[in-house]
């Protein structure tokens, strides 16, 4: 899975992203956000949804599994 994408040029390092991450997968490095890693990220979004600059994306893929059928 890839890593939330982090623009640096619109990240103002307000920090909110940091403070709403509840698995420490992202971290303040000199005034801007740092993803440090996979396994520390639940995918939740809300790192995305408090960003007030937009710059923060998750992009991921939902996918409905039919297990009518299984």
């Amino acid at each position: 899975m890839s890593s939330p994408e982090i623009n640096s040029e619109k990240c103002n390092g307000c920090g909110l992203c940091v403070s709403v991450c509840e698995n420490n997968g992202l971290i303040m490095v000199e005034s801007h956000v740092v993803f440090v890693g996979g396994e520390e990220c639940t995918w939740c979004g809300m790192c995305e949804a408090v960003c007030e600059q937009s710059a923060i994306a998750c992009p991921y893929e939902i996918v409905i599994a039919d297990t009518a059928n299984s």
